[in-house]
């Protein structure tokens, strides 16, 4: 009676069936993977909106362009130092050895940064539908334990032809710790994928702003 008597989250998984163990043992997996994304995520974007702020200080410091690209080479580390890489990359390989551009430069930038710029965006979103998948798998994994767990109750109580409270709780509380942790591990994960989700947009629309502002730069120079 009274191990029955502890209600404590670990009696309660201990007294649980193999499968309410097993729905336990990966919704707490499940919460834990979140977490690290949501932590490798945070750093991630701290980490380039860091970096895009100091490159568009020296960006638009006035040095020319040519010795901003000489200084930070044709594979920076930082993502908008790699946008603009690759526009200037295409603008160099563009000029002709007499100095002469070649047709359709124009269109080969943007392309180049284009592609730059969906290559950032795909690291940015890596992890981020591990976030969705436990957002809206969770709760049913919860409940599909908490089902699992009732109806071994109701068997239980079915075998000792007692409906007594003291026989009742301890199964039915069992059964609904499986629910209790698959909203904790789908809630902060739906939480944290839409704010995410929003801070990679609001990063990656950064640097589609910067791309048409320097291919517009770019433009100038090739009407002039």
């Amino acid at each position: 009676m009274e191990a029955a008597s502890d209600y404590t989250m670990w009696a309660l998984f201990a007294r649980a069936t193999i499968t309410v163990k097993l729905v336990m043992i990966l919704l707490i997996l499940a919460s834990v993977w979140c977490w690290a994304v949501i932590i490798d995520k945070w750093v991630q974007f701290r980490r380039a909106r860091s970096e895009a702020r100091v490159f568009d200080a020296a960006f638009w410091s006035g040095n020319p362009l040519d010795e901003l690209f000489d200084r930070i080479g044709p594979d920076p580390e930082g993502q908008s130092e790699r946008i603009f890489a690759a526009g200037m990359t295409e603008w160099r390989r563009s000029h002709r050895q007499d100095g002469a551009l070649i047709a359709g430069a124009q269109a080969r930038i943007e392309r180049s940064m284009d592609v730059a710029i969906a290559k950032e965006a795909e690291k940015l979103q890596k992890g981020l539908p591990i976030l969705a998948t436990v957002g809206s798998t969770a709760p049913f994994v919860g409940l599909f334990g908490t089902v699992w767990g009732i109806m071994n109750a109701f068997v239980e109580i079915a075998e000792q032809q007692n409906t007594n409270l003291a026989v009742v709780a301890p199964g039915i509380a069992e059964a609904l710790l499986a629910t209790g942790l698959g909203l904790l591990a789908a809630i902060p994960a739906v939480i944290f994928y839409n704010k995410l989700s929003s801070d990679s947009d609001g990063i990656v629309n950064g640097y589609e702003a910067f791309a048409d502002e320097f291919a517009t730069i770019l433009s100038r120079q090739l009407d002039s």
